[in-house]
């Protein structure tokens, strides 16, 4: 290659040194610089290299120069994301259910891409999170996509559902006919996102777990629902649905020992008042969907919580533990 072939690039090769090799910590020197310009046959005296920092730093790069003993070093000192955002971001990614082990390696060396090649060893992190396990589904990211377009376009989206089978694959519901529907929003609850659609069949909204919907596409066709999912509250409307599983949402009322205070807050927040009761109990009324994961949730929690009210859903947990029983 003739030298000075790649002169025309010398400004974009330099930003990329300053991004890739320095930050804070780790400066580079000009003859390191000139070094580093002439493995891509850029010609560059020191001059046009000082002017080429000045301008570098006048269209934003934070470089600074700094004197270090007998020699001047330089470095980008600033970015958009510091470490410490870029640790918290990794994680996240790590520890989400919802993102597969491979896209999670993918987003965390973009993320590495934000930092210096020092820093980024920084963010070669491992986060274990006790009984979790990856999702499975990689279409997912596409067709969050699709619904995100359908969402701002106004229009129905169609997709097949499946379930994980005793083999270990997927089965289609619906008789492997696809589904569709009019989306309205995207919800995460108990780290799985879900889809709050207008099912116009059965005249009301439904939820969809959006890592076992597949094939998802848009249509030209113009949502219904809009009325109805107006008139509900979307943060009223997932908190009542315990981890999205439907039921009827009825006011129960429950009867707690007192450690148990920092659950109900966690589950159902501080809106719903926590009524002492005796020296080792409180009570508390919540709007729940009544459903078998709600019962197991309860029977989970053992004899340090009691249904007292209403008398439909008391009967309801006693035939949910005499069922269980039975099998023992």
């Amino acid at each position: 290659m003739a030298r000075g072939k790649n002169q025309k690039l010398k400004m974009l090769y330099l930003a990329k040194l300053f991004i890739e090799q320095t930050d804070e910590n780790h400066g580079i020197t000009m003859p390191e610089i000139i070094a580093y310009l002439d493995k891509y046959d850029i010609d560059a005296q020191r001059k046009s290299i000082y002017s080429d920092i000045d301008a570098l730093v006048d269209f934003g790069y934070d470089i600074i120069k700094e004197q270090r003993g007998k020699l001047t070093y330089y470095f980008l000192a600033s970015r958009d994301f510091e470490v410490p955002e870029l640790k918290l971001l990794v994680d996240a990614i790590q520890s989400s259910r919802f993102i597969t082990t491979r896209k999670s390696r993918e987003l965390i060396r973009k993320l590495e891409t934000l930092v210096s090649e020092h820093d980024a060893k920084l963010l070669d992190r491992e986060v274990y999170v006790a009984g979790r396990i990856k999702n499975m589904n990689e279409s997912i990211y596409y067709g969050i996509d699709s619904i995100h377009s359908a969402l701002n376009n106004n229009h129905k989206i169609r997709f097949h559902y499946f379930r994980w089978n005793v083999r270990g694959e997927q089965e289609l519901g619906h008789n492997g006919d696809y589904y569709v529907v009019s989306p309205w929003a995207l919800t995460w609850d108990n780290e799985n996102y879900y889809l709050v659609a207008y099912d116009e069949d059965r005249n009301q909204l439904r939820h969809y777990r959006v890592d076992k919907m597949k094939d998802i596409s848009e249509l030209d066709e113009k949502r219904a629902g809009a009325s109805l999912f107006k008139e509900q509250d979307k943060a009223v409307y997932t908190e009542k649905r315990f981890n999205m599983f439907n039921g009827e949402v009825k006011r129960v009322k429950l009867k707690c020992k007192n450690h148990l205070s920092n659950v109900i807050v966690d589950h159902f927040g501080l809106e719903e008042r926590m009524r002492p009761l005796d020296e080792n109990h409180f009570t508390v009324n919540v709007d729940v969907a009544v459903s078998p994961h709600f019962l197991g949730w309860l029977v989970a929690l053992g004899d340090d919580v009691e249904i007292l009210e209403p008398t439909d859903v008391v009967e309801e947990m006693k035939s949910h533990i005499d069922r269980i029983r039975s099998l023992y």
